[in-house]
């Protein structure tokens, strides 16, 4: 097993990969970003008309697995194709990226929203009594108190759905889209050399750990009140004895 051997004759097929799992789990993390905060919105405020329908799908996308809900989509459209070629929609179901694409979107959006739901639900009050108070409407409370301070709660937790999904992207490779897993197996089913795997897991690694160091920097710009820097009871002292 030529550990550093199979890296330097395959590193642009393993590379290649990595960079569509990139793209795959950061479009699913990003188009779910962009829907979870509405649907939240409804999972605390709105009827039962709307509420019974979200609890189902994010009921089932929750307690079923994701690669269940990816076969069922990839494979699940090609019962459905004269319909889906009647209304223009093929030529996007018999594309593998894009019907991964769609699974990450409909699973991560799911956890999002519950996500988002509790961070809303953990806004104090009394913050938007008083945005009220001061004259906000609906709208602009919802941007500017509401939105915000549920963001700050939800942050980590934001953070471990998105790196859930990035490890999760492996799963990709069954309907043969060649993320990183998939090349991973292609090079392996050329080599038989088991250390491209460990290639693979330091790979994997190494996204995991990059994207854990952006998020907490984005985490302390959210929060400088709590990740700053705090005067020292031996400063404190000093400066009253100062003043």
């Amino acid at each position: 097993m030529d550990v550093f051997g199979v890296f330097a004759q395959f590193w642009p097929e393993l590379l290649s990969g990595v960079g569509i799992t990139i793209k795959l789990a950061g479009l699913g993390a990003i188009i779910a970003g962009f829907l979870a905060p509405l649907l939240a919105l409804v999972r605390v405020n709105g009827g039962p008309a709307a509420q019974v329908p979200l609890r189902f799908y994010i009921s089932f996308m929750r307690g079923t697995p994701l690669l269940a809900q990816m076969f069922l989509i990839y494979y699940g459209s090609g019962q459905f194709r004269p319909f889906l070629q009647d209304i223009g929609l093929w030529n996007f179901f018999r594309e593998p990226f894009n019907c991964a694409l769609l699974a990450f979107v409909m699973n991560s959006t799911a956890y999002q929203t519950e996500i988002l739901r509790g961070g809303i639900m953990g806004v104090p009050h009394g913050e938007i009594e008083a945005g009220k108070a001061v004259g906000m409407s609906y709208v602009m409370s919802l941007r500017r108190v509401v939105y915000p301070h549920a963001y700050r709660i939800a942050w980590p937790a934001l953070g471990n759905e998105i790196i859930l999904l990035i490890k999760a992207s492996a799963l990709a490779s069954v309907v043969t889209v060649f993320d990183l897993m998939g090349q991973t197996r292609a090079i392996f089913q050329k080599t038989f050399d088991f250390s491209v795997y460990i290639w693979a897991a330091v790979l994997y690694l190494c996204l995991t750990a990059a994207f854990v160091w952006i998020w907490r920097r984005f985490e302390h710009r959210l929060s400088p009140h709590i990740h700053g820097k705090r005067p020292s009871l031996l400063g404190a002292m000093t400066k009253r004895e100062t003043a």
